[in-house]
């Protein structure tokens, strides 16, 4: 009978003997180290900051190439339009090589005869 007693008497303190997280179980499968845990979360939210950050330059940077280029092609625009401007037409007496050579026998002993059309198929010789 004592030993009853006693037995009753331990009875609630075996209720308290139980793990009170028995999700925190280190002899469970996938038990984590909550400290672990802890450095692993810290770890992967540095590493979004530091992946928007370097986002966050790859966007400055590719912006600031974008302008550089855009400013070389309107200024290499400008050089162009600005040369075209100056450029004036030379001047060309008589024609130059195009034309207007003059009558003289001697102008024309370097040309090819003249040909009318159709004459190449009606030779001539």
């Amino acid at each position: 009978m004592k030993r009853l007693l006693i037995l009753t008497a331990l009875l609630p303190f075996d209720a308290l003997a139980q793990p009170l997280n028995t999700m925190n179980n280190p002899n469970q499968p996938g038990y984590v180290i909550p400290s672990q845990q802890r450095m692993q979360t810290e770890m992967m939210s540095q590493q979004q900051q530091q992946k928007g950050m370097l986002n966050q330059q790859l966007n400055t940077q590719t912006r600031m190439q974008q302008q550089s280029l855009q400013n070389q092609m309107n200024t290499n625009t400008q050089r162009v339009q600005q040369g075209q401007m100056r450029e004036q037409p030379l001047p060309n007496k008589n024609g130059g090589m195009l034309g207007g050579m003059s009558s003289s026998g001697s102008g024309q002993q370097h040309m090819l005869p003249s040909q009318s059309n159709g004459s190449m198929l009606n030779p001539q010789n």
